[in-house]
């Protein structure tokens, strides 16, 4: 397996990788973080999940033990009584973040856990004794599963168990066998899942909606775009923005960076405003805002940093259209601080901005620059008593305007003295657009 860094990335696998490190900051912080990889057959989403294994940084555990105890707060029922004096004669050990899988051919028993028929057959010392199943063992690390789609309908016994671990940060997981006290244990894995929704039994979604609103972030994968990008792939070697990064995970702990009373209105008025369902979806956003924030060596997070990731956390909670139209309020809202100020009373809980969407009608609104262009023209004509008829050229190079009547017509104005409003973003390269933001349709913003 090709490491890492030598894989190939392009346009169409750009978000996954991004998604991975933003999954690998937020375990190096302590935090579980859920992602899911859909696309098309042959992708290369299992080959990106299961190389990032390499990047995840290494994990402190009390010595030996199998349930990768952290030593500052061990959780295993062999060290979570100790002492500080005994954990510090247990002595610790550095080790590889975990990284497994659960196949298709999985039982509830090597998932969750099962007696340890070694330990109770040993004739010196016969115990009854727990055998931990992978989610015990890939705590504080990861949990792969591909094809989810599929297990989720196959197994869905499996899939409860899933519900469990990933409903909570950390989950926590409870294991019953006969002739051994139930053993209740938290777990922090972060989930990672590939599948392929065009093919049986069809997206995660319309099988298990609730599994799918447990994923942090959902990447559409798609294919390469372009000539060398598959050339690359086929060569086996670095294609144009492949190259290695020094530092892929950052060390920094994302609960550091500050979420201000301004963004967290934002982000209350997209959880209000466009009717979302889980609040998940906004908790994912702010926490998916923070990864960002640190990867730009921010100290707290903006708007852009919403943008960045909103698609990643909400494409799979909500429509498409529905999306664009989030979209569409977080480019429109002002970038400088105090346009985003938002004032609460006394006793009061703190209002959404003023530039909110009202989205309760399922219909959107926003202020259009062009037309903004035109009112001020317009405006200005009227202020003006002097302005000449039509047909004549003004001395003062301003808009030329009818006289004599209460509606005023823009004419030609003058290149050289108009004051030019900006579009509020610059036009991007059709390449970097995605699929659906190909074509501009009915709402979409002038400039887009």
């Amino acid at each position: 397996m090709k490491r890492y860094n030598q894989l190939v990335r392009h346009s169409g696998n750009s978000q996954l990788f991004q998604a991975v490190e933003l999954s690998a900051t937020a375990m190096a912080s302590g935090h579980p973080f859920h992602i899911h990889s859909e696309g098309l057959r042959g992708t290369g989403k299992t080959t990106i999940l299961r190389a990032a294994a390499a990047i995840l940084p290494p994990i402190i555990r009390v010595k030996h033990c199998i349930y990768n105890c952290d030593p500052s707060k061990p959780h295993c029922p062999e060290h979570r009584h100790l002492t500080p004096t005994e954990l510090g004669l247990a002595g610790t050990e550095e080790v590889p973040r975990p990284f497994l899988e659960i196949s298709h051919a999985a039982k509830v028993g090597t998932v969750v856990g099962s007696i340890d028929l070694g330990r109770l057959v040993d004739r010196n010392r016969p115990a009854a004794a727990l055998l931990p199943g992978s989610i015990l063992k890939a705590h504080r690390g990861v949990l792969f599963i591909d094809e989810i789609n599929r297990l989720a309908d196959t197994a869905p016994e499996l899939a409860d168990i899933l519900l469990d671990v990933m409903g909570t940060k950390p989950g926590r997981i409870q294991v019953e066998e006969t002739g051994l006290p139930t053993i209740d244990m938290a777990v922090a894995v972060s989930v990672w899942a590939a599948s392929n929704p065009d093919e049986d039994p069809g997206a995660l979604a319309l099988i298990r909606k609730q599994l799918a609103d447990r994923f942090d972030l959902v990447v559409n994968m798609g294919r390469p775009s372009d000539y060398q990008a598959v050339a690359a792939i086929l060569a086996q070697h670095d294609g144009p923005g492949s190259r290695p990064t020094q530092t892929v995970v950052q060390s920094a702990d994302f609960r550091n960076v500050a979420v201000g009373e301004q963004i967290r209105s934002i982000l209350a008025a997209v959880y209000i405003d466009f009717s979302l369902e889980s609040l998940r979806a906004v908790e994912a956003l702010e926490t998916a805002a923070r990864l960002a924030a640190v990867y730009r060596f921010r100290q707290a997070v903006e708007v852009d940093d919403i943008i960045q990731v909103a698609p990643l956390a909400l494409g799979h909670r909500t429509d498409n259209a529905t999306l664009s139209a989030i979209l569409r309020y977080l480019q429109s809202i002002p970038v400088h601080p105090a346009a985003l100020s938002i004032s609460s009373g006394s006793g009061t809980a703190p209002r959404t901005p003023d530039f909110a969407v009202d989205n309760k009608a399922a219909k959107t609104t926003e202020v259009s620059w062009w037309a903004k262009f035109w009112q001020n023209l317009s405006r200005r004509s009227r202020a003006d008593p002097k302005s000449p008829k039509a047909g004549n050229r003004p001395e003062d190079g301003s808009r030329q305007a009818a006289t004599g009547s209460a509606a005023v017509t823009p004419q030609i104005i003058d290149p050289m003295t108009a004051q030019i409003v900006a579009p509020p973003k610059p036009a991007r390269a059709l390449a970097e657009l995605p699929l659906e933001e190909y074509v501009a349709g009915e709402g979409s913003s002038p400039h887009e």
